[in-house]
């Protein structure tokens, strides 16, 4: 008998996110493992659809074959209580949360609050729940009422990088990773940044400027205002080959969100031997071994400014942190081992 599920996922799949690199590499090795998987586009704005979008994502997910269990991606079934109402009669449900809508950064009080409720509402429909983490996890739990019969850890996998050495010279090559979105905290890291220029550093951030075209054009500006557009390269969205090329080639991995769900990049930069400074919130104390990096406040420009100018003056205290990434990443699961959980939670539902 062939295991089938659908993946109802918002927009592209190929969308330059960790949530979208979650689902498209456990889509893949679902497919290896033997499934048959549906990928089903449920439409763009989430998660501010508009009833039009959301009518035509209801009336797509119903129209599956009844017995098909069905992947629900947190983006968008975190504002589809009333649809996952109706759904839930003809399936089952598995909602895939990378972390909680409401904690997104920017939103006002009564946006989160809204958010909140639906995803909470939403949560209530599904079958079964799938969080990327384990700090996710017990959010869902404490916050939003998920049972814990109901709820299953998939962390993301992480492919084996061989170990690069490190090309010596004048100035430090810094990387950050992540979509230009208030969370991930760039205007924190410039501003930290601006209190080092006697420090010889470089910074290449990664990240699609598209998803907030106004927290892009205030990093821009800050950019300009503290003098660093010769020491700072904003890239957009690469090529997985080229980031690697990019993890290969730096000395830090420096990111000081506000919170992660998970936290993808900062198990990439680990995988590749590269030590970490990040923020000690959601899942990033999880996501981050104690050896391999160093975590501070978040918000917090000080702080990051006094660990950034230690590590780039303390050449051992970063052998240290390195060796400590490249014996960290040696536990870290792959995304075989991942889909391996993912699919027991769909042969679960038999």
């Amino acid at each position: 008998m062939v295991k089938a599920v659908a993946f109802a996922v918002p927009g592209d799949l190929k969308t330059p996110t960790g949530g979208y690199t979650y689902d498209r590499r456990i889509i893949g090795e679902l497919v290896a493992l033997g499934w048959q998987v549906e990928r089903l586009n449920i439409g763009e704005g989430f998660p501010r659809p508009t009833a039009a979008i959301r009518a035509r994502a209801l009336a797509r997910l119903v129209a599956l074959p009844k017995e098909r269990p069905i992947v629900i991606d947190g983006l968008a079934y975190g504002v589809m209580a009333n649809e996952a109402a109706t759904l839930q009669s003809h399936h089952a449900i598995i909602a895939l949360v990378h972390h909680p809508l409401a904690l997104e950064t920017g939103l006002r009080d009564d946006e989160a609050l809204a958010l909140r409720d639906s995803e909470r509402a939403a949560l209530a429909c599904a079958a079964r729940v799938v969080a990327t983490s384990e700090a996710t996890a017990r959010l869902l739990t404490t916050d939003y009422g998920v049972p814990v019969d109901r709820l299953t850890v998939v962390r993301p996998g992480t492919d084996r990088a061989a170990p690069t050495p490190r090309r010596p010279g004048e100035a430090l090559t810094l990387l950050a990773v992540g979509a230009l979105v208030p969370r991930k905290g760039y205007d924190v890291l410039i501003e930290a940044l601006a209190q080092l220029k006697d420090r010889h550093w470089q910074l290449v951030i990664v990240g699609d400027p598209t998803r907030s075209p106004d927290t892009a054009k205030r990093l821009v500006q800050a950019i300009v205002r503290h003098r660093l557009t010769d020491r700072i390269d904003l890239t957009g969205p690469v090529t997985q080959e080229s980031l690697a090329e990019l993890y290969s080639t730096a000395d830090l991995f420096v990111l000081p969100s506000r919170f992660e769900g998970y936290g993808m990049a900062y198990t990439e930069a680990i995988a590749h031997g590269v030590p970490v400074v990040g923020t000690n919130v959601g899942a990033i104390p999880d996501t981050v071994p104690s050896g391999a990096g160093i975590l501070v406040p978040p918000d917090d420009v000080d702080a990051l400014a006094a660990t950034m100018q230690r590590l780039f003056d303390d050449v051992p205290a970063r052998e240290r942190l390195a060796a400590g990434a490249r014996a960290a990443s040696a536990s870290f699961p792959s995304w075989r081992e991942q889909a391996v959980l993912f699919a027991a939670v769909l042969d679960g539902l038999a």
